[in-house]
């Protein structure tokens, strides 16, 4: 029988600079106990767990989980690039779910180095550019930057020159970020920019990109506890806030057969991640009043609002100069801060993700909090590829 996923405990730690931070154990470990601890509930009631880093050997999982306690439980270590987090929440939660186990725990951590991302095997083809590798090379010819910036840029790029969307704009969404992190005593960024601080930063891609439009590599750790009603009700836990729906999709053919880059990045496989989790549930995108999306850079943050259904396809500078996307508009997107000033430890940011949706489902996200909130989304893409949408509701 399906069983109600609940949320009874989270916890993280604060983003901060690689070099910076604990080892992936500290990191990793600590956050469970945070987890732990909001939950109130014993380490030794946990029956499965599902740890998420993508750069890391095989088993830092348990090497983090054991410095918590060796219960002997199944750990199962999940790599799904920078989705990696949200990917270990959709397996807790799907065995809370099904039935298999009343009571799971999902952790992430990342312990990255400064610098571009870059991938460890010389040896070998790349993973997230198999079969899309001569889209990018055909569509990004002219300019030789980093793979993730000639990616995302090159889908920003796309939609400027389609919907006749400015540069600034990217920009406006960065200054946002910025003022919604200035609350949030977890985000690594917390100095207030302005739209034109953005646009006279250095610049990566002439016409398209600076460089504070581009998430920092950050490390970081966080974690959640998903149960069942029956053992939250047993155990005396807290059950004010349940996963409504969550969706795991990869990639069709249209990403390389559109010979797009706003295809190349993930908008079809958000697309139907997010039909299919409103239909499961019933709601609207309009009802959404806070989300928790995927900013790797400005210019996905932009792409999103369309393919979460948010704004209309074309329409989301619009959304952004109507201030549709922040407080007093129509939906609070990143109070967080976002990835591009919370920062982007890439196995934790999902649960990071699930965190702040958690606080203010709960109404504990103080300065940040967004009124009248009884749903809220989550939105974590990897390329490569994997998108986990989720919407989490006040139970």
């Amino acid at each position: 029988m399906s069983q109600k996923p609940y949320v009874v405990g989270v916890g993280m730690i604060p983003f901060v600079k690689p070099g910076t931070s604990g080892t992936y154990i500290e990191m990793g470990s600590e956050a469970i106990r945070l987890a732990l601890q909001d939950a109130g509930v014993d380490y030794k009631l946990i029956q499965q767990a599902y740890a998420g880093y993508v750069y890391g050997d095989s088993t830092s999982g348990q090497a983090a989980l054991y410095e918590v306690g060796m219960s002997g439980i199944p750990v199962i270590n999940v790599n799904n690039n920078c989705a990696t987090g949200s990917s270990a929440l959709f397996l807790a939660r799907q065995a809370v779910e099904s039935g298999a186990v009343e009571c799971a725990l999902a952790f992430g951590f990342e312990q990255m180095q400064p610098g571009a991302l870059k991938g460890n095997w010389d040896d070998r083809p790349r993973a997230t550019t198999h079969m899309t590798q001569s889209v990018i090379d055909e569509l990004t010819s002219d300019i030789e930057i980093p793979s993730a910036l000639r990616m995302f840029g090159g889908a920003g790029r796309e939609h400027m020159q389609k919907y006749g969307t400015q540069m600034s704009t990217f920009a406006a969404i960065r200054a946002k970020a910025s003022r919604h992190a200035a609350n949030n005593p977890l985000a690594l960024f917390r100095k207030v920019v302005t739209t034109e601080d953005v646009m006279n930063d250095m610049v990566m891609w002439p016409g398209v990109m600076t460089r504070l439009m581009a998430c920092p590599p950050t490390c970081g750790a966080a974690a959640a506890i998903i149960c069942s009603e029956a053992f939250a009700r047993k155990h005396g836990l807290r059950t004010d806030v349940v996963i409504l729906a969550q969706s795991l999709t990869t990639d069709k053919p249209v990403c390389f057969e559109s010979r797009s880059m706003i295809e190349v990045v993930g908008f079809d496989m958000a697309q139907r991640a997010a039909r299919e989790v409103y239909e499961k549930a019933g709601v609207d995108p309009l009802d959404i009043r806070v989300a928790e999306m995927h900013d790797c850079f400005a210019h996905n943050e932009l792409l999103t609002y369309e393919s979460l259904g948010l704004c209309d396809v074309g329409g989301a500078e619009k959304f952004v100069l109507d201030g549709d996307n922040t407080y007093g508009g129509q939906v609070v997107t990143n109070p967080s801060g976002g990835l591009l000033s919370k920062g982007h430890p890439l196995g934790a940011t999902g649960l990071a993700q699930c965190y702040e949706l958690t606080q203010q489902l709960r109404g504990n996200a103080d300065k940040r909090q967004v009124e009248g909130v009884n749903v809220a989304l989550a939105h974590n893409l990897g390329l490569g590829g994997a998108c986990v949408v989720t919407l989490y509701g006040r139970a």
